[in-house]
């Protein structure tokens, strides 16, 4: 008779993979603030503080602007560390802290150029447009930032379809080459001393070549060394399907159980949309699993998916990954269609493993067979939590403080993954505070990226 063992736990690393990444950031970023000071100070300063202070304010919105493009590039070191939905997240602040320091830089430099010359401030800066080269290519920069901005605003965004959004934030590499193109021709710092020229052509060269790396060599090297295709397409439940993909040395390909990749159909129909989907299996090197809910078109067409259909792959991508687990034993916590990153983690994670599924009938537990089956040979234990979102049991709410520590009483000692519904994975991380569980054994996939 067989002894039924959890997954042995590999060594850890003495520092948190996410933790290196965040000092490497702002490391970075501490450093280049430090070294535009620098130059600007070295430069030739203006008597006026305010065009001087304009000055300084363009300046830091150029490194924003270089930063933003590092935080897109989807770079694979930095994305598999603090994963793609904290990367943007950071790249929207960013966004906005941009904003404002172009805001600054324009009325400053504007108020106190208008100021010198004794003009009001509209008339000095149709003069300085007209007169001053690269001025109008700053001006057309800005009012892309400006539309680029209001977009993303919370309002704009939800009233507008990705693919419109997406259209409408393109316009911000137009608005990057524009600015670059009106600090090399007038910014004082870059042109006051060749370490400076050097220092602002390789931050922005770096950036540049950061994001067509990540965004288009590497996906475009990856699709043609595996060449994926779609070999089945099976029905889950009445509104969830799974599709089956293989393709050429999918060993190669670097991708681990909790990730998710931009999955683009090449069908006449479908060919320009790229949707997020999560692994729902653990990668085996044969073959790559998406398992979708029909909440919208997209995901509804993929139950007619002809079987050999190729398909163009942008990833993996996320840090929803066993490279983060910190102690030897885990807790995976599923809402609704969440379940697939997760249900792909409990081939993966390391040591004793409780899985709570919430769902709001136990019809819509999908893939449930496969993980009581993976349950069963790995020996973890399966909850699945019925009823809908106001239900509560005998502790309280199902994933409240008190219901969680009476279904996995060693909370503490655990590593804890989540993943669902953006209202779901809230309550769920703040059970998690409420019950100290410490920060670096908690990661969250948010719903809207992953699944």
């Amino acid at each position: 008779m067989s002894v039924l063992t959890p997954i042995a736990v590999p060594p850890r690393p003495a520092v948190a993979p996410r933790v290196v990444a965040k000092a490497w950031i702002f490391a970075f970023l501490a450093a280049n603030v430090v070294l535009a000071t620098v130059f600007f100070a070295l430069g030739d300063l203006s008597d006026d503080p305010l065009i001087s202070a304009g000055r300084l304010a363009g300046i830091y919105a150029a490194q924003a602007m270089a930063v933003q493009l590092l935080l897109v590039a989807r770079l694979p070191w930095l994305d598999r560390r603090l994963g793609m939905d904290r990367l943007t997240s950071w790249h929207r602040w960013t966004g906005f802290s941009l904003l404002w320091l172009l805001v600054a830089h324009v009325v400053l430099v504007v108020v106190g150029y208008s100021a010198v010359e004794r003009t009001n401030a509209a008339d000095e800066l149709v003069h300085l447009a007209n007169t001053t080269e690269g001025i109008l290519r700053a001006i057309v920069a800005f009012v892309l930032i400006l539309v680029v901005g209001a977009a993303s605003a919370r309002f704009a965004r939800k009233r507008m379809a990705y693919e419109t959004w997406h259209f409408v934030h393109l316009y911000t590499y137009a608005a990057v080459v524009l600015a670059f193109t009106h600090q090399i021709a007038v910014g004082q710092s870059f042109a006051s001393h060749p370490a400076a020229r050097a220092y602002w052509w390789t931050l922005w060269l770096g950036a540049g070549l950061a994001v067509l790396a990540g965004r288009v060599l590497l996906p475009l090297r990856r699709n043609l060394r595996h060449r994926l295709r779609v070999v089945a397409v099976v029905p889950e439940s009445p509104d969830t399907v799974s599709v089956y993909m293989t393709g050429r040395d999918l060993d190669r390909l670097p991708a681990r159980a909790g990730q998710f990749f931009l999955w683009r159909f090449l069908t006449r129909d479908r060919w320009w949309q790229a949707n997020p989907f999560s692994l729902s299996a653990a990668p085996d090197g044969r073959t790559l699993r998406l398992t979708a809910k029909a909440v919208g078109s997209s995901s509804a067409s993929l139950r007619s998916l002809p079987i050999g259909t190729r398909v163009f792959a942008e990833g993996p991508y996320g840090a929803f990954t066993t490279i983060h687990q910190q102690r030897p034993n885990a807790l995976l916590i599923a809402g609704g269609v969440g379940i697939t990153p997760i249900r792909a983690l409990l081939e993966d994670v390391s040591g004793h493993v409780v899985l709570l599924y919430r769902v709001r009938t136990p019809a819509d537990a999908v893939l449930l067979p496969e993980l009581h089956a993976l349950a069963k040979t790995r020996g973890a234990v399966v909850h699945v939590l019925s009823g809908p979102s106001d239900l509560h049991g005998p502790h309280g709410p199902m994933l409240g403080p008190a219901a969680l520590h009476a279904l996995v009483p060693d909370l503490g000692d655990r590593d804890v993954f989540v993943c669902g519904p953006p209202g779901m994975t809230s309550a769920v991380l703040r059970s998690l505070r409420e019950l100290r569980v410490p920060g670096t054994q908690v990661h969250a996939e948010r719903f809207s990226l992953a699944a």
